[in-house]
């Protein structure tokens, strides 16, 4: 299976900016004027657009989960959301990222829905874990901390799940299932990076730059910084920094479509949960960068949690592991390290690339009707 990626790297991003900036400009002005000179637009019109744009650029409210649920438990530095409509298939959990985001991104709309296309496959007794944001109080958390609420949610939930996780929540899941093999009867990972060191990635080459002597150094400054947290805003402007032109062109693309009530709604939905952050606590995410992006400790064999080695090796279960052509966060090739080194026999690994970028991954049309949705299906028909 091919997994090259049509990214370009963080260097060419940074050098092709400013024309890239320049061309979206000029895209976006001249689609307004397209669409004012249809519309016979006037100075009044132009300075309700205007109003408009601004609007949509600065106000923001809370994203939230978009199918009906149950809160099952609460733990400081995470809830269980029930999803359930049933109880006939092995209960599934499905572990958001953790980037600084809302972990509603697994559930974005009823039209773009992980949580939905799970249950359509046949997946009827569904949970997730909802990621709180660190405070004073749980500023402190560590991994086994949410280890703990792992093991928590397992044993709530009968004690042998489906593990689905997306993006920090897919490394997260197959560290639980090589510490707990029994517990996991399948498990599913979409965009999760697994060899840290592996393919062409924005984020390893970004912290080659900045990282030259003390590669941690940076990351303690910013929890220092951050009172014991890694604020969230900043895990945002690394995100916009990663594509330098992507945020202006977003902006312009919504000023020439600032006459569309559709897309002015979309842009708000989106923008919603993507500038709506949420801190990280300090110790967990330095030992995140550290063991995993630095040091590259899951595929060294050298990673331990709570005293115990992190072997992948003890992973056997069924594997369905997507990776994203576009995606600049996760190439396929640190996704697909996964099934190098685990137990799992090859005729039970399923792997799909995907035409996506890293969040299409996750709530993308193409990703959850074409890629999730039978992968999933076969998860639900896996004997029990």
């Amino acid at each position: 299976m091919p997994t090259q990626t049509s990214t370009p790297s963080q260097f060419t991003a940074w050098a092709t900016a400013p024309l890239d900036i320049a061309a979206a400009v000029t895209t976006g002005w001249t689609g307004y004027l397209r669409s004012a000179m249809r519309r016979g637009a006037g100075p009044a019109t132009v300075l309700a657009d205007t109003a408009a744009w601004m609007q949509a650029v600065a106000g923001r409210t809370a994203p939230d989960w978009s199918t009906p649920h149950r809160v099952a438990r609460i733990w400081p530095q995470a809830r269980l959301l029930d999803f359930s409509v049933g109880t006939d298939a092995v209960p599934t959990l499905v572990l958001p990222p953790q980037a600084g985001h809302a972990s509603s991104i697994v559930d974005y709309s009823p039209e773009q829905s992980q949580i939905l296309t799970a249950r359509s496959a046949g997946l009827d007794s569904l949970y997730a874990l909802d990621w709180l944001p660190a405070t004073e109080a749980t500023a402190d958390s560590t991994i086994e901390d949410y280890l703990a609420v792992l093991d928590d949610a397992v044993a709530l939930l009968g004690g042998r799940v489906n593990l689905i996780g997306d993006c920090q929540g897919g490394w997260l899941a197959a560290i639980y299932a090589a510490l707990r093999p029994d517990t996991v009867h399948s498990l599913s990972v979409g965009g999760a990076p697994i060899d840290f060191h592996a393919g062409r990635s924005a984020i390893r080459e970004w912290m080659t730059v900045t990282g030259a002597g003390d590669p941690m150094l940076p990351y303690r400054t910013m929890v220092s910084l951050g009172g014991g947290r890694y604020r969230g805003a900043n895990q945002v402007l690394g995100f916009k920094m990663l594509e330098p032109a992507g945020e202006l062109t977003r902006l312009t693309e919504l000023w020439a479509n600032i006459a569309d009530p559709e897309y002015v709604a979309h842009f708000n939905e989106f923008t919603d949960w993507f500038e709506w952050t949420q801190d990280i606590a300090g110790p967990f995410y330095l030992w995140i960068i550290e063991n995993l992006f630095v040091e590259n400790r899951l595929i060294a064999g050298t990673l331990t949690v709570g005293g115990e080695r992190v072997d992948l090796g003890r992973i056997t279960a069924p594997l369905l592991i997507l990776a994203g052509t576009r995606d600049h966060i996760t190439p396929p090739e640190q996704a697909w390290a996964l099934d190098h080194y685990t137990s799992t026999p090859p005729e039970q690994v399923r792997r799909e690339l995907v035409d996506a970028g890293h969040l299409g991954l996750f709530m993308g049309h193409t990703a959850l009707g074409k890629h999730w949705l039978p992968g999933l299906r076969d998860v639900a028909q896996l004997p029990r």
